[in-house]
């Protein structure tokens, strides 16, 4: 069989199966925070009341069946294919909420959870982000990014504090996807420094460690989100696009890394970006929309 045969074969299948993974651990964790008292943000004994249902322990191993499919797929495609195929998750999420809820699902969020889909499918398919970097260098100055990531992620916090709804929902998992991305941009680095150093190496750098705090900490803002989302795709969409866009922003400004600039592709990028936001507005709206249904109907 050819490479090509072999990337569809394979890749393609593992991608997309991966992608239902982390959307069905994603319906089955926003399930299990709807079983346990309501926690304040970034209030660690969310998970330790999560960690003693069953059901959620089971979608923590959903995850890492994710994660391995995803590593199968890198591993026979390339990032280019695999990262918009993993998208998917955003539907995949939608679907598996619905069923265990026993509703319907709603078209508006299906369509809105399609455009995110493809508004960040296509953006990444036009920046092309090249998967080879230099590193960390001498010359690197992580302040920049580092201070403005900082400050979205505070200033989402402080909102998630002082507004209810569907507002709130959307500024912690604004946070969560940039935590995410970032963990996710340091974790290469960690790579890098096992793959060249050997098992000591990462030992001797502060990345790890940096790695080790802000993976928790987003993994929790993560249930905090959905514990307060009554539907999933927003939430869930809003995670998924930033997660990718941060980690590409990480690797252009602090390991070296390329992204396509013609342009055609700037132009392209654009209209993806502007597909992607109008997804996550119709998501939010909907969502808002839907909530106070259920409210008026409950109360």
């Amino acid at each position: 069989m050819s490479s090509t045969g072999t990337t569809l074969v394979v890749a393609v299948p593992a991608a997309v199966l991966g992608a239902a993974g982390f959307g069905l651990a994603s319906a089955v964790q926003q399930r299990a925070t709807k079983q346990v008292p309501t926690s304040r943000t970034l209030d660690p004994r969310l998970l330790w009341d999560l960690v003693r249902k069953p059901i959620w322990l089971l979608s923590i191993g959903t995850v890492l069946a994710g994660l391995a499919l995803q590593m199968v797929a890198l591993a026979f495609g390339p990032l280019v294919l695999v990262q918009p195929l993993l998208v998917t998750s955003v539907l995949f999420g939608a679907v598996f909420a619905a069923g265990m809820a026993h509703r319907r699902l709603d078209r508006v969020l299906v369509l809105g959870a399609l455009a995110v889909m493809a508004g960040l499918a296509l953006f990444l398919l036009l920046a092309r982000p090249a998967g080879e970097g230099t590193g960390f260098t001498a010359t690197t100055d992580v302040r920049p990014l580092a201070v403005l990531l900082a400050v979205v992620v505070l200033a989402c916090v402080l909102t998630a504090h002082r507004f209810p709804g569907e507002v709130r929902v959307l500024a912690l998992a604004l946070a969560t996807g940039v935590l995410y991305g970032v963990t996710a941009g340091l974790i290469k680095v960690v790579a890098e420094q096992l793959r060249h150093g050997g098992i000591a190496e990462p030992f001797v750098h502060p990345t790890l460690y940096v790695v080790c705090a802000l993976g928790p900490v987003g993994f929790l803002l993560s249930q905090n989100t959905f514990q307060q989302g009554k539907f999933i795709s927003p939430a869930l969409a809003v995670i998924t696009a930033v997660d990718p866009l941060v980690g590409m922003a990480i690797g252009v400004s602090w390991l070296g890394e390329r992204v396509e600039t013609s342009p055609p592709a700037l132009a392209g990028q654009a209209l993806a970006a502007v597909a992607l936001m109008a997804g996550i507005w119709v998501l939010t709206h909907r969502g808002e929309h839907l909530r106070r249904v259920a409210e008026m109907r409950a109360g």
